[in-house]
């Protein structure tokens, strides 16, 4: 599905760029049996409930318009969420030096999650700093990463 995501993020930048957001990402995923579309937005200053009903209202007309998905879905536009995943190279070169939680495929010394600073990241490996001392683990290991926010 990689193709439709890149279809359907290509579509709705220039929308978010009206609304003056930029798109984060695009998923495209099945549910307890629905698929949801899911178009998650960013700015620096956060996105507004304004800005989510704005593109999602035009994003709406431009996909019943094209029709670009066989199926029926459920169209979500959303802010990423403070403690968002970090999937492309951008995203973990914007966020280095702020805390991430790592979730592993197979757990390491009894733990499948570590949270650190995020010391570096190529396509090959990620280093963490848990707080005593930086931690390196190849990114075949890593299951996902997101932003920490300690609440």
């Amino acid at each position: 599905m990689g193709k439709l995501t890149d279809r359907i993020e290509a579509m709705a930048a220039p929308l978010a760029a009206e609304a003056g957001c930029t798109v984060w990402d695009v998923e495209y995923i099945k549910e307890a049996g629905n698929w949801y579309l899911r178009v998650y937005l960013d700015r620096p200053e956060g996105v507004d409930l304004n800005c989510c009903e704005t593109v999602s209202r035009r994003l709406s007309d431009l996909l019943d318009e094209e029709d670009p998905i066989p199926d029926s879905y459920i169209l979500e536009v959303s802010s990423p969420g403070a403690e968002r995943v970090l999937r492309r190279p951008a995203d973990f070169q914007r966020f280095l030096g702020e805390m991430v939680r790592l979730r592993l495929y197979r757990a390491r010394e009894g733990r499948k999650e570590l949270t650190g600073r995020l010391i570096a990241h190529d396509e090959d490996a990620i280093i963490i700093d848990p707080g005593d001392g930086e931690v390196q683990l190849p990114m075949s290991e890593v299951a996902q990463v997101r932003l920490y926010v300690e609440w």
